[in-house]
């Protein structure tokens, strides 16, 4: 059993430094579809020389093998491990943190982590409670999906939270994600994903944001009230004229997603996060019997 443990968690280390270099280079596609769509949209010259030079972007780092971005962010990785997967979540920790650092010094990555008060370097993108993970547990199962999203300080810097007063409703809703945004300006890189959590906890509502920045773009929320509420935000931010990269426009965000969870009868936390431009994300499913499949949407 030690062997059988041992030989899954390299599996698991391999497959975390394959992540987050792949994350970092190859955008998926349904982003890459978006940003072309969003050139057919945009009127105003600047918006349109800024979208024209993303999508160049994207097609060098296609052919030089490079990243899409100089900024290489943090490693936050999402975890389901199914109850009969044969390596403790302690050791598929030390896998993705092991991974992290080997792909930072392989690639290599620029090193980004940093103690929080004194900003000194505290490793190859690793460090106190580096990477990032968060944790599902599935029933009735034996595999391991990790998504690993890197989250660049650019757009994670325009991240917000407000307790608002329930009795605020919807109204209130839409209107705190709209002062968000407007605030942001060009400051996070637009035009990129909008995710906002609504409901749970203070702490609960950010990672919900967190967790709709990680869709595939243009998907809808299961409830059909909260889908309902993703295609009015999507027009509202839209409208704001903010446009590429804050210099005016038409496409201000390539989408709004939410995520949602019940809450307090006297709370209504509401949180919202920007992915930038380049909304990387990738993820990988590891069977029991230590087979690997990448995939965008594990």
């Amino acid at each position: 059993m030690a062997m059988v443990e041992t030989d899954l968690q390299g599996v698991v280390e391999d497959a975390a430094a394959h992540l987050y270099v792949w994350a970092l280079k190859d955008i998926p596609q349904d982003l890459r579809d978006a940003l072309a769509e969003a050139l057919t949209r945009e009127t105003s010259v600047p918006g349109r020389r800024v979208l024209e030079t993303i999508v160049r972007n994207v097609a060098v780092a296609d052919e030089e093998k490079n990243l899409v971005c100089q900024d290489t962010g943090i490693a936050v990785y999402t975890c389901r491990v199914g109850e009969g997967f044969p390596l403790h979540p302690a050791g598929i920790y030390e896998a993705l943190k092991t991974g992290t650092a080997r792909a930072t010094l392989e690639h290599p990555l620029r090193s980004n982590a940093v103690h929080t008060i004194t900003r000194e370097n505290t490793g190859p993108n690793i460090g106190h409670r580096l990477p990032i993970v968060h944790w599902e547990f599935i029933a009735d199962w034996d595999g391991l999906d990790v998504k690993c999203v890197p989250k660049g300080s650019g757009s994670e810097n325009m991240s917000f939270l407000k307790m608002c007063v329930p009795a605020d409703g919807v109204k209130g809703i839409k209107q705190f994600v709209l002062e968000s945004i407007v605030g942001a300006g060009g400051k996070p890189c637009p035009p990129g994903i909008v995710g906002v959590g609504i409901g749970g906890s203070a702490d609960y509502a950010m990672y919900l944001a967190k967790e709709a920045i990680a869709r595939p773009i243009g998907t809808r929320n299961f409830d059909p009230i909260v889908a309902r509420l993703e295609d009015e935000l999507y027009q509202l931010l839209n409208e704001t004229g903010i446009g590429p990269m804050g210099l005016g426009g038409d496409v201000t965000v390539l989408q709004c997603h939410i995520e949602h969870a019940d809450t307090h009868m006297t709370l209504n936390p509401v949180a919202v996060n920007y992915q930038c431009w380049a909304a990387r994300r990738a993820s990988v499913h590891v069977s029991a019997d230590g087979t690997v499949d990448f995939d965008r949407e594990a």
